[in-house]
């Protein structure tokens, strides 16, 4: 079964990325996707650039509205995910719970809807 574990961090977090934090926060990363890969449960993943980067799109009455910055101004942001595939949700939460953004912000896992090919 596949389920997506959606990395979710405050700005603070986010922010120790480029700060004197930052050796000790990617290696805690690195620890992690190294140990996530070598599982071989990975369909995909990526971390994402922080949300001052992001353009929000909105069609309203069929007009397109773009918006620089994310869609709402939230304390929690998307850092990244991951979409594995194991066996149910008990292995999900496991692996969940190993993430370095578990110890100080949190992640949501949730089953990957299946589509009819």
């Amino acid at each position: 079964m596949k389920y997506m574990l959606v990395f979710v961090e405050t700005a603070e977090d986010l922010a120790k990325r480029d700060s004197a934090e930052a050796p000790a926060y990617w290696a805690s990363w690195s620890a992690y996707v190294k140990a996530v890969e070598q599982a071989g449960i990975v369909v995909s993943g990526a971390g994402l650039m922080p949300p001052a980067m992001a353009t929000t799109v909105r069609v309203r009455d069929g007009k397109r509205h773009v918006q620089d910055g994310p869609y709402s101004d939230t304390k929690e942001q998307l850092g990244g995910f991951y979409v594995i595939d194991v066996p149910d949700l008990d292995t999900a939460l496991d692996w969940a719970a190993k993430c370095p953004a578990a110890a100080y912000a949190s992640v949501e896992v949730r089953p990957v809807m299946q589509m009819d090919e």
